[in-house]
């Protein structure tokens, strides 16, 4: 029989529990028993054991001495604590200890294998479980895809692709991964399809639209404001997928009440996206409204200096002259530990922006710096580091105390990123823009079949570059790459986190709406 497990069993009574040693051995498991404390510290030193279990109260070393000493010598040992007590300071002592679990005696057979299987066998468990799952959902899944999915449809399906690619996360079959990242590419592929047979008429009017992200202040945020303060946080780049592994963190403190996929702009980039969600305004009718905010590709400096003054306009615009509201944003950790310390003076408005630049930073940082590259692998790592960063960051404190003083929080971003690996060659002149997933100029030189074109910038509501300038996009996990120096761009390039162009992990962003626990 295959061995199931090596355990060890301290009880002065061992001799009571030998039909319940009997039972795991003919379960598989191999189990050795002593009678005291030290004894079992003495087997653990000795011998390689997967789990123990303890008694709380055996004469000499107790068993909460026991436990501790063993958590000394081997800290990840799990330990299941068996005792007559049910007094709460000995429970509060064992589980403080780290116990796996907590037994009370008379224990029978199935609690005492429900618990080995829960301790020594859950990973592969809920792996097991979760790949039956989703070979189930893999086809309906699939029957979606077929349909004529609406805006509203994507946004599910989206969520659900989400849901499953964070669970196939948690196991180690990669043959139920590669088949799931199939799956996704072929979603992301009819993705954009759906994008480009629709994006242009939802913008001039000739189909409804679902939510944009520069409708977001005035049909989301606006239309919640009541007499609680609000602070609205836009992490640049924030994936829906990384909100997702974020949200545990948010809810320590937070209570979600409504969540929800909107879409983002072409390009998916922040100078046009965020710009937008500020403004309340598509980027073309920006640079005719307001010139002096808007700059285009060709201009020196940055593109989004003048945010904090377009939401202005946008709130004088919608009647909210007499908001009281702040605009900060945050690009390093000095500025978010300066923003900690000065919190107090935001407490007296009504609503709070906060723009977040960490994720973006974190992208581009993979890109060019070989370490991060390292940490961030693939996905399930970049995931990981977002969590890490937002742990260790002045964010954490910031929601904090928002929460302390009970205000509301919106978390949304401007776009999303997507990891790419397939080279699109294309040609310009040497002024063109270097964005890896769009391009805008003339004369642009490419395959009709490899990309997204907007011939007509004011068709999808962008600023008029130059005469006979158009918008090219990249779609899915493509990258542009000039002819020249094809390979070196491509190798630098290849596998990297990138925005601008149509993907659902670009285009499709959260929104989130939470009440202060």
């Amino acid at each position: 029989m295959t061995n199931s497990g090596n355990i060890l069993w301290a009880d002065d009574e061992i001799d009571l529990l030998k039909p319940h040693i009997l039972f795991l051995e003919s379960k598989g498991y191999d189990v050795q028993g002593v009678t005291n404390g030290l004894d079992a510290l003495e087997k653990v030193q000795e011998s390689f054991f997967d789990i123990v279990f303890l008694d709380e109260n055996m004469p000499g070393l107790s068993g909460l001495d026991t436990l501790s000493r063993i958590k000394e010598l081997k800290p990840n040992l799990p330990v299941v604590m068996i005792t007559k007590s049910e007094e709460e300071h000995i429970m509060e002592d064992a589980i403080g200890s780290k116990i796996a679990d907590y037994l009370i005696k008379p224990v029978n057979q199935n609690q005492i294998l429900i618990s080995l299987k829960k301790n020594l066998q859950a990973r592969q468990l809920v792996s097991d479980k979760t790949s039956l799952n989703y070979r189930q959902e893999f086809r309906q899944l699939g029957m979606q895809l077929n349909n004529r999915l609406d805006a509203e449809e994507w946004k599910e399906l989206y969520a659900k692709l989400v849901y499953w690619e964070l669970q196939l996360d948690k196991i180690e079959d990669s043959g139920m991964s590669e088949i799931f990242e199939m799956q996704k590419k072929e979603a992301n592929q009819l993705f954009c399809s759906f994008i480009e047979n629709n994006y242009l008429d939802w913008l001039n009017g000739i189909e409804e639209s679902p939510l944009f992200i520069h409708n977001i202040i005035k049909e989301r945020i606006l239309k919640k404001q009541s007499n609680a303060k609000t602070l609205v946080l836009v992490i640049d780049n924030l994936r829906f997928d990384q909100w997702k592994v974020l949200e545990p963190v948010f809810n320590q403190y937070y209570v979600k009440e409504h969540e929800e996929v909107a879409f983002s702009i072409l390009p998916t980039a922040t100078q046009y996206a965020r710009n937008a969600f500020f403004a309340g305004l598509m980027p073309s009718e920006i640079a005719k409204k307001y010139p002096q905010y808007w700059k285009n590709e060709e201009d020196e400096g940055s593109k989004n200096l003048y945010e904090k003054e377009l939401l202005e306009t946008n709130l004088k615009r919608l009647g909210k002259s007499n908001l009281r509201w702040s605009y900060n944003k945050i690009t390093n950790v000095k500025a978010g530990k300066k923003l900690v310390e000065q919190f107090h003076k935001l407490k007296e408005n009504d609503v709070n922006f906060l723009v977040y630049n960490f994720v973006d930073m974190l992208s581009h940082a993979r890109t060019e710096m070989e370490v991060i590259r390292e940490l961030a692998d693939d996905e399930s790592a970049y995931r990981s580091l977002t969590i890490s960063w937002l742990e260790h960051s002045p964010l954490l404190d910031v929601i904090k105390q928002a929460a302390e003083e009970k205000m509301n929080l919106v978390i949304t971003t401007d776009h999303g990123t997507i990891k790419v690996n397939q080279p699109v060659k294309i040609a310009g002149e040497r002024n063109t823009n270097t964005n890896l997933r769009y391009k805008v100029g003339r004369g642009l030189g490419y395959k009709d079949k490899d990309v997204f074109v907007v011939n007509n910038p004011q068709d999808g509501f962008l600023p008029k570059q130059k005469m006979s300038s158009e918008f090219v996009f990249a779609r899915e996990q493509d990258f542009f790459v000039y002819p020249n120096n094809y390979n070196h761009f491509v190798n630098y390039y290849g596998n990297t986190f990138q925005h601008g162009g149509i993907s659902m992990e670009e285009v499709l962003i959260p929104y989130i709406e939470m009440k202060a626990k």
